[in-house]
């Protein structure tokens, strides 16, 4: 368990993610692969 006292960070990992797929091929990703 975890907790989190700002959505910030969330948002911040969501537009992240966002960029790396952004012109990317379909396909499965993992989270690893958006933060290298």
């Amino acid at each position: 368990s975890h907790r989190a006292y700002s959505r910030a960070i969330f948002a911040k990992g969501a537009l992240a993610a966002a960029k790396f797929l952004a012109g990317k091929e379909a396909g499965r990703y993992e989270m690893a692969d958006v933060i290298g």
